[in-house]
């Protein structure tokens, strides 16, 4: 059997090698990538921050608009405070409804995980949208 030649196998270690760094860059970029867009939930302040500078460099505001454009939004964000103090009350008693016609059908067993389940996802929509002074 006749032996390679040794330019061929250093061509194809070469090959080799470059998919190889070629797969590991293209994998930490991705990596890096999707981990960055999912680091942090985006906070109602940064959500209001983000909506005033695209309005700012879209429309291009002058300085007294920005100021006009705080105001308009504060007086937004108070009327939803609003509506959303008046109305919580009538969507807990729906949500305390939904619950206990829910608990209704349950056997003791199954009532015992459904308040585990109801805690855990409270739990995690409180870790979601944490509710803040002024938000």
């Amino acid at each position: 059997m006749k032996r390679a030649n040794p330019s061929v196998v250093i061509y194809v270690l070469l090959v080799f090698l470059s998919g190889v760094l070629v797969g590991m860059l293209g994998f930490g970029l991705y990596n890096a990538r999707t981990v960055s867009a999912k680091a942090e939930p985006c906070s109602p302040e940064a959500l209001r921050q983000h909506y005033r500078d695209e309005l700012r460099t879209r429309l291009q505001l002058g300085p007294d608009q920005i100021k006009k454009l705080d105001v308009i939004l504060d007086a937004t964000h108070s009327r939803f405070v609003a509506l959303r103090d008046k109305y919580k009350p009538e969507v807990t008693a729906i949500q305390d409804e939904h619950a206990a016609s829910i608990r209704a059908i349950l056997d003791e067993r199954q009532r015992a995980e459904y308040e585990k389940l109801r805690q855990e996802r409270q739990k995690m929509e409180s870790e979601k949208h944490p509710r803040t002074p002024g938000c």
